[in-house]
Formats: C-alpha cells, structure tokens, sequence
C-alpha cells in the first residue's frame, strides 16, 4: 500500500480533519455520499462533519489497481445505519499526497 494511502486510514482513525486534510494536494476532489468537495478547506469540512456525525472505525483488507488508481477494500463498522459496510476508496495520487479520493459503497 502507498504510504499516503496507509497514512490516510491512520490519519483517520487517531488525527483530526485538519490531519486528514493535509494528505491532499491542494485541489485535490473528494467524492463520498454523492457529494463532492473540492480543495483542503472542503475536505477538511467534510471530515470534520464525518467524524462528528458517526463513531466508526475502518479497517482496510484489500487494495488493487485500476485504471490507474489504487483501489482499497475496508470494512467500515459503526453507529451509522447500515453497519457494518465495505467501501471501495478510489485514490488517484500526485506524488506523495492525495489528488482524488472517491468512496463507494
């Protein structure tokens, strides 16, 4: 796993939004729950918002390539409805930061 990728699912579960946010290139586009944020400041707000909502912890159990991203499999468990769920997190990077995240179900 590229060591952006391995420090994101860690910067997730013990950092703060902030922490999150500066794993991302500075326009970097996030696509979670059919919204899309664009840029650090909206990912920043978006993880903050994530993390305030829900308890949840993520533990990543697969990643492959495709199309020229990485791709990563993780069980997600939590308070949310619907738990637990596994995610596929579509990463596109630039080199050591995140330029695009999408995370589908």
């Amino acid at each position: 796993m590229p060591k952006v990728i391995a420090e994101y699912f860690e910067t997730d579960r013990t950092g703060s939004a902030e922490d999150v946010a500066a794993l991302f290139t500075e326009d970097a586009v996030v696509r979670d729950e059919k919204r899309t944020h664009v840029g650090r400041d909206a990912i920043r707000e978006w993880k903050a918002n994530a993390s305030s909502e829900y308890n949840y912890t993520t533990e990543p159990f697969a990643i492959a390539d495709s199309a020229g991203r990485k791709v990563v499999t993780s069980r997600l468990v939590g308070d949310f409805p619907g738990s637990p769920v596994d995610l596929r997190y579509f990463f596109v990077l630039d080199g050591d930061r995140i330029a695009n995240l999408e995370i589908v179900p």
